[in-house]
């Protein structure tokens, strides 16, 4: 099944200072849902934030669609604590969860689209019992803990084998793609199947946001 492409800037690129105008900016410009990457210091070495700056922008008017992708360990008690805060869908590394299969289903029981994140070096198999639960699955294509770090090439090759299972199994999930992200990357791994893309310094980076997303999108047709 064909999805709808969507563009999901990553606001750890965005200004903190100014984060509640940078994600409306951001949204008017053509994005379609919001990227959260919550870091730990612990799981990934980097540490960003946490729910509260989530239930800050739904305050603040935000209607979007907030995708938060954990790297945190353990993972359990940041799914209720995003839940509470407005998260509308939530992904985690099967590394930093004791029991992903229970952590698939705390995610679930709240209501939100689950999601799991494989980092480059991590096989394709950790779905084999999972994948008819997930509404979606992350593909890094950085390792984990930065923004602005380079594509690695072999995500295309494991996007279309990813792509290939789902089809196989008459499923309706996404692949979304995170890391070095921009309009010299994109086209490569949506032919390979993916249908979700995570971009923070090609859009947040860029003095027009519009024209940034624009760029991503043309890619796309």
């Amino acid at each position: 099944m064909m999805h709808t492409p969507l563009i999901a800037p990553s606001i750890l690129s965005a200004d903190f200072a100014r984060l509640g105008e940078e994600v409306e900016s951001v949204l008017a410009a053509g994005a379609d849902v919001v990227h959260f990457d919550v870091m730990d210091n612990h799981y990934v070495p980097n540490l960003t934030f946490g729910p509260t700056i989530c239930h800050a922008l739904r305050n603040y008017g935000i209607e979007a669609d907030i995708d938060v992708h954990l790297m945190v360990s353990p993972v359990d008690n940041m799914i209720d604590a995003f839940a509470d805060a407005g998260a509308s869908m939530i992904s985690f590394h099967p590394e930093a969860s004791q029991h992903v299969d229970r952590s698939i289903s705390l995610i679930k029981q709240r209501g939100l689209k689950a999601g799991l994140v494989l980092n480059p070096a991590t096989s394709l198999s950790v779905l084999d019992y999972v994948l008819e639960k997930l509404d979606y699955v992350l593909l890094m294509s950085v390792n984990p803990g930065f923004g602005g770090q380079s594509f690695i090439p072999n995500t295309v090759e494991k996007t279309q084998h990813l792509k290939h299972i789902i089809d196989e199994m008459g499923l309706d999930t996404r692949i979304e793609v995170d890391g070095g992200i921009n309009k010299d990357t994109i086209k490569s791994v949506y032919d390979a199947g993916a249908d979700m893309f995570v971009a923070g310094s090609a859009i947040f980076n860029k003095p027009d946001y519009k024209q940034a997303i624009a760029d991503l999108k043309n890619q796309l047709k």
